[in-house]
């Protein structure tokens, strides 16, 4: 930013220091780029919207963090996983006192469990022997095989609890991906947000800086006036006045400008995790200024009523709480468990074992469990419980989409109005340039005066910082349209 000797040196409005005499008069009152319409830029220089976007959906903590939402619920699936495992188990116990081998027990089982029907098939391999073992579990002195297989044939044929756990932990696996695109979402739209601000703090600057430069010329040539008796003196002090005045706001803008640079810097991440700077030299782009059609409406609409993060997030967890109310309802049936197991001795593989020891539809073991509470109370009210849930989630649901949509039209109309806003801002800001153009000209014939000419000029300046205002507030609502929308405006791989 310029600094001027000026606004470094106090003066005296009752006493402005004048200008050495020069030769030949100069119209510098009447010199402003104001009247130009657009300001050249240098493209080389630019931190458009989509360099900010590659660096914060590569490198932000948020965006990272948010990932591992998505392998969290991933996790929480394998372990689910788990519970259809094959499972092997194995004891081993021995008591040998006063030369007597009281018992020798070794029981080995393997189980794989099934998902159809909630079954379990079995192998094992058991040796008891010994003095005082139960002859009831006695085995062979080779041990005793087994190959049979476990069947609910009530509660838990249909859905058990593994199956419940692991169909629930697929669905809130979409939960947490709607966390993830959430959160990221609500990272982009903050930082979307102070790059505008920062677009509209350099924009105000430049204007005021701009308009430093314009008063400080002014005064330089109205003092010349004044010292060859041309002018009068007090119209100097009128100039200077200005000077100060926007000197004071340069100041203070310069400040802002340097605060919205580092607001923005918080999204600026390297690789290595390290905080970034935004370069001094680095400037905004030009808001694109996209009109959203009509079209582009209904599809956004459409988008959130059923794929907003909001919406993704309670169909997922209303898909749980089905299958959860389906595994409740299950459990209000008996529990009937049906099991069978095939019997060999221990060496069945050998060919010289006879026949009747091999594995046989005459060695066998079989059982029944059964298990039914009488009054239901606590399978009842988890049931009732859960059916409450699913009803407040469906609620929540429809309440939630119509909030969705009618915040996405919402956000539309401010930026029909912002449109609206703008094409009477330049229409203004046009008029005000050919007011001051005939201030101008006005000053030439002797007819108007320096007061009124910084007056044209100030207000023809606070038009311009509004326009940017306006400007930059269309693009934080069209970035805000499409975040309500579940969605975010500038696209990405992500």
């Amino acid at each position: 930013m310029l600094l001027f000797a000026v606004f470094a040196r106090p003066v005296l409005a009752q006493n402005p220091s004048l200008p050495a005499r020069r030769s030949g008069l100069e119209k510098a009152p009447l010199q402003t780029t104001q009247l130009d319409v657009t300001r050249p830029g240098d493209t080389a220089k630019v931190f458009s919207l989509q360099d900010l976007a590659d660096l914060v959906f590569a490198n932000h903590p948020i965006v990272k963090q948010a990932d591992l939402l998505s392998d969290e619920a991933r996790s929480q699936v394998l372990q689910a996983r788990g519970g259809f495992d094959p499972k092997l188990e194995s004891d081993f116990h021995r008591k040998q006192f006063g030369g007597t081998d009281y018992y020798n027990n070794w029981g080995n089982e393997l189980k794989v469990p099934l998902w159809p029907g909630g079954i379990d098939l079995k192998a094992s391999y058991d040796r008891y022997v010994g003095t005082y073992v139960n002859p009831e579990g006695r085995t062979p002195v080779n041990g005793l095989a087994g190959v049979g297989v476990s069947v609910p044939i009530g509660a838990g044929l249909l859905i058990d609890a593994r199956r419940s756990t692991l169909r629930q932990a697929k669905a809130m696996q979409n939960a947490a991906e709607a966390d993830r695109v959430k959160q990221i979402n609500e990272v982009w739209l903050q930082a979307v947000k102070d790059y505008w601000t920062w677009y509209y703090s350099v924009q105000q600057a430049a204007l005021i800086q701009e308009g430093v430069a314009l008063a400080d010329r002014r005064f330089q040539g109205t003092a010349r006036r004044a010292q060859i008796g041309d002018q009068a003196p007090i119209d100097s002090v009128e100039a200077q006045i200005t000077v100060q005045d926007r000197q004071v706001q340069a100041a203070q803008l310069d400040v802002d400008l340097l605060n919205a640079r580092l607001v923005l810097s918080n999204h600026l991440w390297t690789k290595d995790g390290k905080p970034a700077e935004l370069p001094t030299y680095a400037v905004p782009q030009a808001p694109v200024l996209d009109t959203v059609s009509r079209a582009e409406l209904q599809r956004l609409t459409e988008f959130a009523a059923s794929q907003h993060p909001t919406m993704r997030k309670l169909e997922a967890k209303l898909s749980q709480l089905n299958i959860e109310e389906r595994y409740r309802r299950e459990m209000l049936k008996p529990k009937v468990n049906l099991s069978g197991v095939l019997l060999s001795q221990g060496n069945f593989y050998r060919s010289e074992v006879p026949s009747y020891y091999n594995f046989g539809m005459d060695n066998y073991k079989v059982g029944v469990d059964f298990a039914f509470p009488l009054f239901l109370r606590a399978e009842r009210g988890k049931l009732q419980y859960t059916r409450i849930q699913v009803k407040e989630t469906t609620l929540e649901r429809q309440q939630s989409q119509r909030t969705i949509v009618t915040r996405v039209n919402s956000v539309y109309n401010t930026l029909r109005a912002y449109e609206q806003q703008l094409a009477l801002q330049a229409q203004t800001i046009a008029n005000q340039r050919l007011l001051l153009q005939a201030e101008l000209q006005k000053f030439e014939l002797g007819e108007s005066t320096i007061f009124l000419i910084n007056a044209r000029e100030t207000k023809l300046i606070d038009l311009r910082i509004k326009q940017e205002s306006l400007r930059a507030n269309y693009e934080k609502s069209r970035a805000e349209l499409y975040y309500y929308a579940g969605t975010r405006s500038v696209e990405n791989t992500r």
